[in-house]
């Protein structure tokens, strides 16, 4: 069967579908399930699939030319198609869900046996049968390494390899001991029931965090001070001074809400130029970052729908659910999933977007964490990724921007009208890119008609390159287009593209009196973006660009016209001739240093003009030279 045909087919079984809840699984012509997916409507939803793909993404696109067969399964509502979804995802990891690779391996924290016990960090692998008490798992080796450090630390418990008790007092101690983060077993400083309790304490810290140890301690010490023991209740208070200085120094902003995950989602593009995501989960238990995880998700689609799957298989992987996730943007389906997620807690959890405060700065924090580690996976600077996920986010964008174009126009009262456009390609200038444009539709000042002239020109070079399937400069449509200018600019530049069937994005970059980068407008009015420092920072930086590169350029033409004109005062040199004489020798100073013989080959010149130029230069025009 053709592949049209077989789309026809789908459709008209999928037209057959009943309104009801369910969940349908893609199948492959190996009947391989390729996806799974849940509707509230099945037939309104699978039937989107085998229609018109204009509003579908490339991953869509991509999924359904696959798809041999599909089947389902009817529930009786919308939750349980979720909870059937979350199940079947497990169950076949199909290629075109979202893949969350639960492959890093556990890590632990291992309290090794016997009478001078180590507290160290040990993977999954490394789990043996040897007496050790093992805390865990985590999913973060960066989690196990931080309270490992912070327990020995407070308790000031050894880090190094020697062997207890056997090396005592046959070496000198560490510099650990002299900055009192070592009680020394090595020289016999501490005795053998005093150690055990400090290893107690130190695990009972690790198990319960720093508020049941705080309060622990705070018993043992009030004890002591009671029964005059001073040089012991000494020791515990310096243990709760050391708790408190380490948990300050591990929060990243003053926050109120004790157990919460934080999660956010950045966008960028890869190798191969297609958009590509990454998701970072912030996890805090009693008020403090316990645990961090970071997932690259490959393409995703629509990113509503991304954090919808995220949420579902993060959480059928993980427990516990916290009451309370903040999100860097709602998830579709967000009611449903709250329910499903209350359910598995057996408590309210809620899924908040924080526009303020600290907890936006917890979110923005670990946006930016997100695209770190996308900007690494790709080879590039997290600050750029992170800017054109933040750029894309403020204009509505449905992802980050890899290739945007900015244009300007350059002129002085009217003349030697010019246009200069600049490429920024992934965040960076791609000045190969870059082009010059001669405005020759018109005389005079009119910057709305120029623009115009530029982005048709532009554009009509990329369906000339289209012909001839050239898929570089010209050939290539930009992700976003950013004129130097206001709403008259873009007013002005929307027909032409909506002439050419055209879908840009289209925004300009309004300035304040001072020529400084205010705020980007479109057809809906200005958005501000001084507090979006990273976008604020890139969209600047193109701005200073284009007008650098258009007023250059027009210099550049006016410097050409001014001694150009000087040429066509010597008998014989018209504007042709003039002209030609510049692309031959490049500056005037060549021609001034050319010989007749050098003169006479350039293009249009013959002998007699060689002559007049030549001596216009040498005979009449020494003094003038010389001066400049």
């Amino acid at each position: 069967m053709e592949r049209e045909e077989k789309r026809v087919w789908l459709r008209e079984k999928a037209m057959r579908l009943p309104l009801q809840p369910g969940v349908y699984l893609m199948r492959d012509a190996s009947k391989t399930v390729i996806y799974v997916g849940k509707a509230k409507a099945l037939k309104n939803r699978v039937s989107q699939y085998f229609g018109s793909d204009r509003g579908h993404d490339e991953k869509v696109r991509r999924m359904v030319s696959h798809v041999d067969d599909f089947e389902y399964i009817i529930t009786d509502s919308e939750f349980e198609a979720l909870i059937l979804e979350c199940s079947l995802i497990k169950q076949y990891n199909p290629k075109y869900n979202i893949l969350l690779k639960d492959d890093k391996g556990y890590h632990y924290i291992r309290i090794s046996k016997g009478p001078w016990p180590k507290i160290t960090e040990a993977k999954s692998n490394q789990v043996v049968q040897d007496g050790s008490q093992y805390i865990g798992p985590f999913m973060s080796s960066w989690a196990v390494k931080e309270s490992v450090d912070e327990a020995r630390k407070i308790f000031r418990l050894p880090s190094c390899t020697r062997r207890f008790p056997q090396e005592i007092g046959k070496s000198r101690p560490c510099l650990n001991y002299y900055i009192k983060q070592c009680c020394a077993p090595c020289r016999g400083h501490i005795q053998e029931k005093e150690y055990q309790e400090s290893v107690q304490e130190a695990v009972d810290f690790l198990r319960g965090g720093s508020t049941d140890s705080v309060r622990r301690l705070t018993e043992k010490m009030n004890e002591a001070a009671e029964n005059l023991e001073f040089e012991r209740a000494a020791k515990i208070r310096d243990r709760l001074a050391a708790i408190k200085k380490v948990t300050e120094k591990q929060k990243v902003v003053s926050y109120k809400i004790r157990q919460q995950d934080v999660i956010a989602l950045a966008q960028g593009s890869d190798a191969n130029q297609r958009t590509v995501a990454c998701v970072e989960v912030f996890r805090f238990h009693d008020g403090r970052l316990y645990d961090r995880e970071s997932f690259l998700l490959g393409e995703i689609g629509e990113p509503e729908a991304a954090r919808e799957q995220f949420l579902e298989q993060y959480y059928s992987m993980r427990t516990p659910v916290p009451a309370h996730i903040s999100i860097d943007a709602y998830p579709t389906n967000q009611p449903l999933l709250e329910q499903w997620l209350s359910q598995k807690a057996g408590r309210k959890v809620s899924i908040h977007v924080p526009q303020r405060g600290e907890q936006a700065q917890l979110v923005e924090m670990c946006r930016n964490n997100a695209a770190e580690h996308l900007a690494q996976s790709a080879g590039r600077v997290g600050k750029e990724t992170s800017a054109l996920d933040e750029l894309a986010r403020l204009l509505g964008l449905k992802q980050p921007p890899a290739r945007i174009e900015s244009y300007d126009i350059s002129n002085l009262a009217g003349g030697e009208n010019v246009a200069g456009m600049v490429v920024f390609h992934n965040g960076r200038p791609l000045k190969s890119d870059y082009r010059k444009f001669k405005i020759k539709g018109f005389e005079g000042q009119d910057d709305y008609a120029s623009m115009q002239e530029v982005i048709h020109r532009r554009f009509s070079e990329y369906f000339s390159h289209q012909q001839q399937d050239i898929q570089t400069g010209f050939g290539q449509l930009p992700d976003l287009i950013l004129l130097d200018g206001g709403k008259g600019h873009v007013s002005a530049v929307r027909p032409v593209l909506e002439a050419f069937g055209l879908e840009v994005p289209l925004f300009g970059m309004v300035k304040d009196d001072k020529h400084r980068t205010r705020a980007i407008t479109g057809d809906g009015g200005e958005i501000s973006i001084h507090s979006h420092r990273r976008a604020f920072t890139l969209v600047s930086t193109i701005q200073d660009e284009v007008h650098r590169f258009a007023i250059g350029y027009h210099r550049q033409q006016r410097k050409k016209k001014t001694l150009a004109s000087e040429l066509t005062s010597i008998p014989g040199v018209g504007k042709a001739r003039a002209a030609a004489l510049f692309q031959y020798f490049r500056t005037l100073r060549a021609i001034q240093d050319a010989s007749v013989e050098e003169l006479a080959q350039a293009p249009s010149m013959t002998k007699p003009v060689a002559k007049q130029v030549y001596a216009y230069f040498h005979e009449h025009g020494t003094e003038e030279q010389d001066k400049r």
